[in-house]
């Protein structure tokens, strides 16, 4: 293997682990460790769309919808599938299909309330830095399963 295909190889790991650290992070809801995998600096705009949430620009706007969401979820894990790395220069393209298991808060003294399965296809973008990749900008997208698809059939037909 050639020097430029080593450091290409290197690059799609740590992409791919700066990628996992997201996921992790959220896992975990870990906002700390979460805010540091973001593009630092005031100055720089960074993006994020949560399924059926409008665009949200800037760090500090981004980072407070990860706290709110970790606030009102009590558990969530991703099992990730479909991954895959594309790059340019100093930017790193990731999209993949997030598979989520999600529970809210507990329902009549219980330990966890009911857990959700979901399924969103993202896209991270990542930039080189002197301190590893980060996230320049999330976007996910719910997938609609076979069944939602019939509900919306079903409730534009003429009754």
């Amino acid at each position: 293997m050639s020097d430029d295909q080593e450091q290409v190889a290197a690059d799609i790991a740590a992409v791919e682990q700066a990628n996992t650290a997201f996921y992790e992070a959220m896992e975990r809801g870990d906002l700390d460790e979460l805010s540091g995998l973001w593009l630092p600096g005031e100055n720089l705009t960074v993006s994020c769309v949560h399924p059926g949430w409008p665009v949200l620009s800037g760090r500090s706007e981004v980072l407070r919808s990860y706290a709110l969401i970790m606030a009102n979820t009590e558990y969530i894990q991703f099992f990730l599938t479909d991954v895959g790395v594309s790059m340019t220069g100093d930017t790193a393209l990731v999209t993949c299909t997030e598979n989520i298991l999600s529970g809210g808060p507990a329902e009549d003294g219980g330990e966890l309330g009911p857990l959700v399965g979901q399924l969103v296809v993202a896209t991270n973008v990542f930039r080189r830095t002197e301190n590893g990749w980060k996230l320049w900008s999330h976007h996910g997208s719910p997938v609609l399963t076979e069944d939602e698809d019939a509900d919306a059939d079903e409730d534009e037909s003429p009754s």
